[in-house]
């Protein structure tokens, strides 16, 4: 995120107004918890963060979304209600901001949630008696979302990772191309097999 920083002009800092607060705090997270070989396979994703910043919540929702249900299906028992509440609070939100009927899942969700059918039984137990607001889950929710899943994926009983966390990072960041750039924007994030070798 510094590089980023530097590389749009700004002052030097690991908080960039170029990208979304969000994805840069996914990005820092995927960073930190990556070995230094790794780390540096993720440099040449720093361009592509550049200008996907947003006001809109559905950024924040659609980011929170895919690093809940990615981490879900690998994460430690004691981590899955709090990821699989995530899930239904950002599909919530989707729905709100929508102004569709609540309790729809994407299908991303719906086969994250049929993985851990105990901690998605116990979680919409949870959720049909909280409610959040959008301040709320901007500033609490959406961020806890991030953070469990990054943590749940580094603890989890998986070959590799670090190659699960730089696929989210990728995978998020041509989420929010799309969402922010529109439909049609082509994804610019290279596919795992073209990331370069160290």
């Amino acid at each position: 995120m510094e590089f980023a920083s530097y590389l749009a002009g700004e002052r030097w800092s690991d908080h960039p107004a170029c990208t979304h607060p969000l994805l840069a705090a996914l990005a820092r997270l995927v960073n930190d918890n990556t070995d230094d070989q790794s780390r540096n396979r993720l440099v040449h994703l720093v361009p592509s963060i550049i200008g996907l910043t947003s006001t809109d919540l559905r950024v924040d929702a659609h980011i929170a979304l895919r690093c809940a249900t990615t981490a879900l299906p690998v994460a430690a028992a004691e981590r899955q209600l709090a990821l699989a509440v995530s899930v239904l609070a950002a599909e919530e939100m989707l729905a709100r901001l929508d102004g569709v009927p609540s309790g729809r899942l994407s299908p991303r969700s719906q086969e994250a949630l049929d993985q851990v059918p105990q901690a998605a039984a116990q979680a919409r137990r949870f959720s049909r008696a909280a409610k959040i607001t959008e301040k709320g889950f901007r500033r609490y929710a959406a961020p806890n979302a991030v953070q469990l899943a990054v943590v749940g994926i580094v603890q989890a009983c998986v070959k590799d990772p670090d190659t699960m966390l730089r696929d989210l990072l990728e995978a998020t960041i041509d989420d929010c191309t799309r969402l922010i750039r529109g439909a049609d924007a082509t994804p610019v994030t290279p596919s795992p097999a073209a990331a370069p070798a160290s």
